[in-house]
């Protein structure tokens, strides 16, 4: 986890000086907005050298990378409004199969059915997680 949407932490190094949820709801104000965009670039950085770390380790007849599963998202779509779907969510890593897809589900389409076709493809099903409709297909 890099920051939650709640948090009380500001960014000083990055020139933001209100806090990640305060910018989160932004009222529709321009610099607002754009202390958000640059707070969400900021994270995906440090994301993207996690990745590139476990790309360049070994592990095995691959690198961790190509055996992990890694999630990336929020759990807001938009905060200013508490939205909650879609939810903009990344997955990564060999474990959950090869290939460049993207998977669009239903606008609302509870998270728990991805969590759902997680634990499925790891071959621990359950019949539900939170509000859960059922799996989509990874």
């Amino acid at each position: 986890m890099l920051a939650r949407e709640a948090s009380g932490k500001s960014y000083p190094n990055l020139g933001i000086t209100d806090t990640h949820h305060a910018i989160s709801h932004h009222g529709e104000k321009p610099a607002k907005i754009a202390e958000h965009a640059k707070l969400n670039l900021y994270h995906i950085s440090l994301f993207a050298k996690f990745l590139q770390k476990l790309d360049a380790t070994p592990d095995g007849d691959g690198t961790l990378l190509d055996h992990a599963a890694i999630f990336y998202g929020s759990g807001m779509s938009n905060g200013n409004a508490h939205s909650d779907g879609p939810l903009p969510v990344i997955a990564l890593g060999g474990a959950l199969g090869k290939g460049h897809r993207h998977i669009r589900t239903t606008e609302k389409a509870p998270i728990g059915n991805l969590w759902m076709s997680v634990a499925d493809k790891f071959g621990a099903p359950v019949p539900t997680v939170g509000d859960s409709t059922g799996e989509i297909s990874l």
